[in-house]
């Protein structure tokens, strides 16, 4: 009996649906959005979990079928990424925990050796535009291995930056470039804004 019952709600409500075929499409785009903001909450309760950077508000929307996240550096939607993920939490981080000055960091900065193309993902400058810190970031699931250091110092040897960091979003690591001595320390931390 319980089913019959439940069967004659399931087709009225059906009916009633078909004769607002165009408020029920509405509908429906309302509740795609309502379910993606729901894995996007929960996706990032997820992720912030495993990684070692703290929660910022993101902004996070659907368009042509891919996620995009908010970029506040380039002020536009890019495609959401593990390594974006970690990228916006670690950028978060150095404006809103360390002081850096929001307009001394870029993303996603062209280098060229050659004919040959590369991007770092995040360069600081000082007040004269002279880099002063290169940061590399991975996916969370991905080990940060010497490869990784290879790939900042390829950078460096153009923008000759005094800081070089990698992130996975659980790990960090910091060196100070001793160009004097031609050598390079690792710091126990990430240095606040006015430290450097």
């Amino acid at each position: 009996m319980i089913y019959f019952r439940l069967f004659i709600l399931i087709s009225i409500y059906g009916a009633k649906i078909q004769k607002k075929s165009e408020k029920s499409k509405n509908a429906r785009k309302k509740q795609s959005n309502k379910l993606i903001s729901i894995f996007f909450r929960t996706f990032a309760r997820m992720t912030e979990q495993q990684l070692n950077l703290p929660a910022y508000d993101t902004r996070v929307k659907e368009q042509d079928g891919r996620f995009m996240i908010f970029d506040f550096l380039r002020r536009k939607y890019v495609a959401l990424t593990p390594e974006e993920w970690v990228r916006q939490h670690f950028v978060h981080y150095l404006v809103e925990q360390k002081g850096y000055p929001k307009g001394l960091l870029a993303n996603e900065l062209e280098l060229r050796i050659g004919e040959k193309r590369l991007r770092c993902d995040t360069v600081l400058y000082d007040k004269e535009l002279k880099p002063r810190m290169i940061i590399e970031y991975k996916a969370p699931h991905i080990q940060l291995q010497q490869k990784t250091f290879d790939q900042i110092s390829v950078y460096n040897l153009l923008l000759h930056a005094d800081y070089l960091v990698v992130s996975n979003g659980r790990q960090h690591y910091c060196c100070q470039m001793v160009y004097e001595q031609h050598t390079y320390r690792f710091l126990t931390d990430i240095p606040d804004y006015a430290m450097l």
